[in-house]
């Protein structure tokens, strides 16, 4: 037994007695059709169900409309030729109304149609945009980029946004991807020329350090050895300057060259302290010989005699030899020491006798004895201010003396 309609049919129309049945509309009764297939009621039932089916394909139209308006088109097309076939359609209901409603959906289609066209432009102009932008990222890239691996990623990263715009016009599209690949294109032969730019001064470092290897390997059994020490740190400074070779063949050379560098500088240390151990007794030597002398080199007790003194340390000290590498400064300085005692004290004398000092103090000497008389002279005769002006030069000339007589007295 078929569902009963959703409207009620009896309003809409009617089944006769013969099996005629009507439907009316705001412009009055027609035939749809004869029911010979059960009573009158059942018929208006068959009917009404038919008209339900016709009104759901208009309210799956409406639907449409709210849910998809990009398809505002073809689904005023649909409706235009849904409400055209109702003069003709054998259903019972409320066909005025239905209509109604598909006027509506014919008129609202044309408004959702230009509003998805609009919204439609509105997201073609955003997807042009975001490609326009991811073209000109990947052509900055391409230009500027000598970041590698983070260039490379990125540029792939690109790629897989791009797949994902959809809403671009082939026409511009195609000019878009243009762009994008161009850039990836120069982005690759760059890094590629980058990249075998680098593989050539890698295999030139290769070569270079192997040669340095093969003369640091030379010289590792050499025992000149202030000279080889210098000829290591020149191979040193010719290998910081040889640049990388390939990570394995560096490291490995590097150890080669390590290896020839640390057996000589073994070499020379072990003879370097066994020359310490050796010169330990001259320290020794060398102190007791200061403490011999100290007393005995006192320019105060005469000049002469002791740069004579000093003479004889002298040659006992170079007589003694070397001391331990790390004490020389210190020895140095100790000799130095009594050196410059005798030195300063020589000098002390050479400037208490210099004519020419002892000459300019006399001078400065006379200058105020003289200014003096001529002060006492002044005030003899009454003439204090005059006086008083000449005793203040004779008092700075004092002072100047005082100064000159002093450096000639100063030890």
């Amino acid at each position: 037994m078929a569902a009963p309609p959703k409207n009620d049919p009896a309003k809409f129309g009617r089944v006769a007695e013969d099996g005629s049945v009507f439907v009316t509309t705001a412009a009055g009764e027609r035939q749809i059709g004869s029911w010979q297939a059960g009573t009158p009621a059942e018929g208006l039932a068959h009917y009404g169900a038919r008209f339900d089916d016709l009104a759901t394909e208009v309210e799956l139209l409406e639907a449409r409309l709210k849910a998809h308006p990009e398809e505002a088109a073809n689904i005023r097309k649909q409706a235009e030729e849904l409400r055209a076939s109702l003069p003709e359609a054998a259903v019972i209901g409320d066909l005025d109304a239905l209509d109604a409603r598909l006027g509506a959906v014919i008129s609202h289609s044309e408004a959702a149609g230009e509003k998805a066209r609009a919204r439609q432009e509105q997201r073609r102009e955003e997807d042009i945009a975001r490609k326009e932008r991811l073209a000109e990222e990947a052509e900055e890239i391409a230009a500027n980029s000598t970041d590698w691996k983070i260039g490379g990623d990125r540029i792939r990263a690109i790629l897989d946004e791009w797949k994902t715009i959809r809403g671009v016009d082939r026409k511009t599209d195609d000019a878009l991807w243009k762009r994008y690949s161009r850039a990836r294109d120069a982005f690759n032969r760059r890094r590629g020329s980058h990249f075998a730019d680098l593989d050539r001064q890698r295999g030139e470092a290769k070569r270079k350090k192997e040669a340095l290897v093969e003369r640091a390997q030379a010289l590792q059994n050499s025992t000149d050895w202030n000279e080889t020490a210098r000829a290591y740190r020149d191979l040193m400074s010719e290998w910081k300057a040889a640049g990388r070779a390939p990570r394995e063949v560096d490291d490995k050379l590097w150890a080669q060259f390590r290896a020839a560098q640390d057996h000589f500088f073994g070499a020379r240390d072990a003879v370097n302290a066994e020359r310490d151990e050796e010169f330990a007794a001259n320290a020794a030597a060398k102190d007791a010989l200061l403490a011999e002398y100290d007393e005995q080199i006192d320019p105060a007790k005469g000049l002469d005699g002791a740069k004579a003194k000093l003479r004889e340390l002298q040659d006992k000290w170079d007589e003694i030899g070397y001391v331990p590498r790390g004490q020389v400064r210190e020895y140095e300085d100790k000799i130095t020491a009594v050196e410059k005692r005798v030195a300063d004290a020589e000098d002390a004398q050479w400037r208490r006798t210099d004519p020419e000092a002892q000459a300019r103090a006399a001078q400065f000497q006379a200058k105020v004895d003289d200014l003096t008389a001529q002060a006492e002279s002044a005030e003899a005769k009454g003439k204090a201010k005059q006086a008083a002006q000449l005793r203040e030069q004779a008092a700075q000339w004092a002072e100047w003396a005082e100064t000159a007589a002093n450096a000639l007295e100063d030890e």
